[in-house]
């Protein structure tokens, strides 16, 4: 427990240090360029993922960032700390509130801790599956609800622009489109939706940070399949993933697996 709780002060220390760095920015009043694959990238990804990463790793650590060339030598590594410095570049840059910070400690292929901080918010969720979850200093769970009939779910707000959630239009649920996945898998850990699903494969980084905080408290995590996902892999990318409060599981994935599919637009 000693060596998990020094573990979370890294990261809340960690998650501070980029605050402070984003404060020296005016979301939606900020350049950017695209990369490679037509994404966004601003000059505070790039600062925030140097910061992280001069703070966190200790000797003997991997690490895997969005803005890091990937270094295969992490998978050798027991401990691996894996990162977005900005996870909802696009909403950063559009001005809107649905952007985060997301920092996950993975050892041996498990997310055993997590933080995410949405500046723009004043939200910080922080925890372990050892000590649990806090929302500003405060013990969150995830929500206790057991039926789709009238819950909220997250949804991607690209996956509903392109109309990948139109089959979900005459669903019992409630359909909240918002940015940053990691902002999502923060708010079902913290108790302030009830469960989130994305449609399209998403990096480790999207969502390790994510996926801990929810596991953390006492939530379930879930890749196409039904298992529970393993990170620090060569190929560092799930199919998908799905995130609820333990009474949900199988009403969603009774939902997922009538559901029918969206035929994806070139």
């Amino acid at each position: 427990m000693i060596g998990r709780e020094a573990d979370l002060r890294r990261i809340g220390d960690a998650l501070v240090r980029a605050r402070a760095i984003f404060a020296e920015y005016t979301a939606g009043e900020v350049s950017h360029r695209r990369k490679a694959g037509g994404d966004p990238v601003t000059e505070a990804d790039l600062r925030v993922n140097q910061a992280l990463h001069e703070c966190l790793p200790a000797a003997g650590d991997g690490w895997l960032s969005e803005e890091t060339a990937d270094d295969a030598a992490r998978l050798a590594c027991r401990r691996v700390w894996v990162v977005d410095p900005l996870d909802g570049t696009r909403e950063f840059v559009d001005g809107l509130p649905e952007w985060c910070v997301s920092i996950a400690l993975v050892e041996d292929g498990r997310a055993v801790a997590g933080g995410i901080c949405n500046p723009m918010t004043d939200e910080t969720v922080l925890g372990s599956r050892e000590t649990g979850v806090m929302l500003n200093g405060r013990p969150v769970r995830t929500r206790e609800i057991a039926s789709l009939a009238k819950a909220e779910i997250l949804a991607s707000r690209s996956e509903v622009r392109r109309g990948e959630w139109r089959p979900d239009a005459a669903a019992p649920f409630r359909v909240r489109p918002l940015g940053s996945v990691a902002y999502k898998l923060s708010l079902v850990a913290a108790g302030l939706a009830d469960a989130t699903w994305t449609l399209v494969p998403k990096h480790e980084w999207d969502v390790a940070a994510g996926a801990a905080l929810v596991l953390a408290a006492g939530g379930a995590v879930w890749i196409p399949g039904g298992d529970e996902p393993s990170f620090n892999r060569s190929e560092p990318r799930l199919t998908g993933l799905v995130a609820a409060p333990p009474a949900l599981v199988e009403p969603i994935r009774s939902y997922l697996a009538a559901r029918p599919a969206v035929p994806r637009s070139r």
